[in-house]
């Protein structure tokens, strides 16, 4: 089969490798018929993370057909329209049995190659997925769309985490691709204000589009006294940090309430600095919120039904063969891209 492998850091080639083959009963064959780029995958293609070590196949945002199934599998045939989990999650351990299988004592994360383990991801022809992580897809939900599932389950975690009750205010930092989905859902959730945080001016234009009453640059210098006086003092009650930098989460604290919660959902600095202090005396909660548990089935439903809108976050689609090309753009961040979808 053909596949997208980075063979060195930077570097990406359209390339024969074997096509993988089913050696569990309990996995499934799936031709990839949709495949998009996360930010992880642009963070690992410089090797800054230390978990896309070459060669990988890179990938686990995607969407397929099912076109071979193990003696075990019962719940899937060939030719089924299918999406799936990012983690591969083990099923037997303490927390998959409590029904936490984000936190998984054996998870591992497709297309990730790091010390402790390397799983080939999506950026091929075909890949080899576990039935237990598989989902149908719902009638009139392409492949394109259908693999946005996949942030869009990441955004809906971070929410299920630190609900917004009805009316409360809330804010988002950072409107990359998981800041504007988180936005898109929060919409039907709350009444009350929806603040989104962003430097960059086009994104924050997009924030608006996506759910956003009020978009604000960060490094405004006002920017606590314009939040005062948009909630009469009493702040937000919960902020949802989407970048995972001192820079930002420091924002998200300047304009929580006291007492109110931060989710981390962002993590593109492995350390952060932390205003120790101001978490401590105004008694802020934060909360980390870690991929997916469950969330699949509820936002396939909402994108089918259009209440959950994923076509306008789409950037690009373009042929697996162009790899290189896209990666190197949103990783130098030009075109203000979101989301580059590869078609095998």
């Amino acid at each position: 089969m053909k596949a997208l492998v980075m063979t060195e850091y930077k570097k990406l080639e359209f390339m024969d490798v074997p096509t993988p083959e089913i050696t569990s009963p309990t996995e499934v064959l799936v031709r990839i018929k949709a495949a998009a780029i996360c930010g992880s995958d642009v963070h690992g293609f410089d090797g800054s993370t230390g978990r896309r070590q070459p060669p990988i196949i890179m990938g686990h945002e995607a969407s397929g057909i099912v076109e071979e199934v193990g003696s075990l599998v019962k719940n899937f045939t060939k030719g089924d329209r299918v999406t799936f989990d990012s983690t591969i999650w083990c099923g037997t351990c303490p927390y998959c049995r409590q029904g936490k299988v984000n936190l998984c004592d054996d998870r591992k994360v497709m297309g990730v190659s790091c010390d402790e383990y390397k799983q080939d991801g999506i950026f091929a022809e075909y890949a080899i997925i576990e039935e237990r992580i598989l989902f149908k897809l719902p009638e009139g939900l392409d492949y394109a769309q259908a693999a946005m599932a996949e942030p869009a389950g990441v955004a809906a975690h971070a929410i299920s985490l630190a609900p917004p009750l009805l009316g409360e205010d809330v804010a988002v930092v950072g409107t990359g691709l998981i800041g504007l989905l988180i936005l898109k859902l929060l919409r039907p959730i709350t009444s009350g204000l929806i603040i989104a945080f962003e430097t960059d001016k086009e994104r924050r234009l997009k924030a608006l589009t996506s759910g956003a009453d009020h978009a604000f640059d960060p490094r405004d210098p006002d920017l606590v006294q314009k939040i005062a006086d948009l909630t009469g003092n009493a702040m937000l009650d919960k902020v949802y940090e989407a970048v995972g930098a001192s820079a930002p989460i420091n924002t998200a604290l300047d304009v929580v309430k006291k007492g109110g919660t931060v989710v981390l959902v962002g993590n593109v600095s492995p350390r952060v600095e932390l205003p120790l202090q101001k978490i401590v005396t105004r008694q802020i909660r934060m909360q980390g919120s870690c991929a997916i548990s469950g969330e699949y089935p509820a936002v396939l439903k909402l994108m089918a039904s259009g209440k959950l809108v994923v076509d306008d976050l789409i950037s690009k689609k373009a042929p697996l063969s162009e790899g290189q090309i896209w990666f190197d753009k949103l990783y130098n961040r030009e075109d203000n891209l979101l989301k580059v979808v590869l078609l095998p």
